[in-house]
């Protein structure tokens, strides 16, 4: 399985839209890793988790061809997650598609409703995009992957989803984005699944939350709880992702602190292979 995080950033983007804080100035003057986007993530080039407002800018920076997109799994309808006016482009004319080529896109009854609202209005984009409802704790498939929908901690006024990906030879990835420390009842689920990458929110940085977001604090939390549960080893592969200014430490400053816990600090275009 092939994982390449397109953007790793939270909402506001590292540096923020408006932001003039000191961590968001650093960024703009160091460059490189310390720029980061919305968070996206594609899955062997079929799949993507998210749609976040850089979406075009994905594309160009990594020359990625989403006319090939046929997967696409949202965690939630936060518009950094979910950016239906990019969506609404994939019809003629704004896109030449072949025949047939339509775009599959899964997610929470918050999702299904506005992609509802969209298709509802539009004859044509019903051609292009066709919506499913999935349900927490039911696993469907997308193509190749085996993907579940897992009860996150974030928003409290939709069933926001992490989600388990597994490819044909069995690789396993949970993939923790916008969520604090799990539910129970996702404790619950995972229990008998390893997984060979573990994918986590650090929203806060060095800093401690646990109820919609993560930091390292909480990182080091949920891969202990994971390790005593056989879900996770020596061998797992543990990255961290969607960061924010307000956690206040930089990419290579992240890393610091990150390393001697066992974590890889994603940035905009890292990839990894498990």
């Amino acid at each position: 399985m092939k994982i390449k995080y397109l953007g790793t950033a939270a909402a506001e983007g590292w540096p923020g839209v408006f932001c003039s804080c000191k961590y968001c100035k650093e960024a703009r003057k160091r460059g490189g890793k310390n720029i980061r986007t919305r968070s996206s993530t594609l899955i062997n080039d079929s799949l993507m988790v998210d749609f976040p407002p850089d979406t075009y800018c994905h594309i160009i920076n990594f020359g990625i061809d989403l006319s090939q997109l046929r997967y696409l799994v949202i965690t939630h309808s936060h518009q950094d997650h979910f950016y239906i006016d990019d969506l609404k482009l994939r019809r003629s004319v704004f896109a030449h598609l072949d025949e047939g080529s339509v775009l599959e896109i899964y997610g929470n009854r918050a999702v299904e409703s506005i992609m509802n609202e969209i298709l509802n209005n539009s004859d044509i984009l019903k051609e292009y995009l066709n919506i499913h409802y999935v349900p927490p704790f039911e696993t469907f498939e997308a193509g190749d992957i085996k993907v579940t929908p897992l009860l996150a901690l974030h928003a409290r006024t939709e069933d926001c989803y992490i989600y388990i990906f597994e490819d044909r030879d069995g690789k396993r990835m949970l993939y923790g984005n916008d969520t604090g420390i799990f539910p129970e009842e996702t404790w619950e689920y995972i229990k008998g699944c390893y997984f060979d990458l573990v994918s986590l929110d650090c929203t806060m940085g060095p800093g401690q939350d646990g109820n919609n977001h993560m930091g390292l604090p909480d990182n080091i939390k949920v891969k202990e709880r994971l390790i005593e549960m056989g879900c996770a080893d020596e061998a797992t592969r543990f990255v961290l992702t969607h960061f924010s200014h307000n956690g206040g430490l930089l990419h290579d400053e992240l890393v610091e602190l990150a390393k001697p816990h066992g974590f890889d600090v994603a940035y905009d275009g890292f990839e990894v292979f498990i």
